[in-house]
């Protein structure tokens, strides 16, 4: 999510430059900046991971392959979880905030989008994005049934978990970290927010439009020196959904840290409004 701050601000300039496609792959670029590249050491947090790969068909025709890793829990049974990451890094970046969710007990699934890792290489979109959750979270379906399944969202990642989850009807519970209302809304806080460019923005991640209809019970947590994604953006989603729900605010928890730093509060949390136990 690094890109949406700094880089959504871009677009106030491009367009009045731009012609309108020229501005849409734009701000494509500048909101996933799609790369095949792993944060720092975090290749060894992903060893001992299993490999999947994913296909499916896209509503523009072709074939469509994602990359992804998987952890199993030693139990059968166990939960399932859809980890959707953010922008900039691949998935193997956030092996490290995989296996603190598996340390919670869930069996962990994360997905490269299109543009990311090894996954198909095209610049990615809105659509593309959830389109492709969706395919992972039928995949999920196809190979893990009779689990209950969740699905969990970081910075951008939440507002695809947001739409995933509003189109769904079987997940168990939705967790998101470090996510906003919508694109317009993020640039709002920015120095530059002043910029009458909300219109002009077509990748605008509306999660404020569609949370209300998710109906399983929605855990939102944010980091309380969040200073790419206020901490109040995080609250107005809460605010807008329907219960059951939670908001944990995480005190000292920057954009990066706060799965770390508010691990204690996570297992609570999972425990009091999922009614899940890590294991011992």
């Amino acid at each position: 999510m690094l890109g949406v701050t700094a880089a959504v601000a871009s677009v106030a300039t491009a367009a009045i430059f731009a012609g309108c496609a020229t501005l849409e792959e734009r701000q494509r670029a500048w909101i996933f900046q799609p790369s095949k590249a792993t944060w720092g050491g975090a290749v060894a947090a992903s060893e001992g991971m299993d490999e999947v790969w994913i296909e499916h068909q896209p509503a523009e025709g072709g074939t469509v392959r994602l990359n992804g890793l998987w952890l199993e829990q030693p139990r059968a049974d166990a939960p399932v979880l859809l980890y959707l990451h953010g922008a900039r890094w691949n998935v193997r970046s956030s092996a490290s905030r995989m296996r603190r969710l598996h340390s919670l007990g869930f069996a962990v699934l994360g997905i490269d989008y299109r543009g990311f890792g090894a996954s198909t290489d095209t610049l990615p979109s809105q659509a593309m994005a959830v389109e492709d959750a969706r395919a992972a979270w039928d995949w999920l379906a196809q190979h893990h049934p009779g689990r209950p399944h969740y699905v969990f969202g970081h910075s951008l990642g939440g507002a695809i978990a947001v739409e995933l989850a509003a189109q769904v009807k079987d997940e168990a519970g939705v967790i998101v970290e470090g996510t906003f209302t919508s694109i317009p809304d993020v640039f709002s806080t920015m120095a530059w927010g002043w910029l009458p460019v909300g219109p002009l923005i077509t990748q605008r991640f509306a999660s404020i439009d569609k949370v209300a209809e998710i109906g399983s019970p929605l855990l939102v947590v944010h980091g309380s020196n969040d200073r790419l994604i206020p901490p109040h953006l995080g609250r107005a989603l809460f605010d807008q959904a329907r219960e059951p729900k939670r908001f944990v605010l995480v005190e000292g928890g920057s954009h990066h840290n706060t799965n770390s730093v508010g691990l204690d509060a996570y297992r609570q949390a999972v425990g009091e409004l999922f009614g899940l136990q890590p294991p011992g």
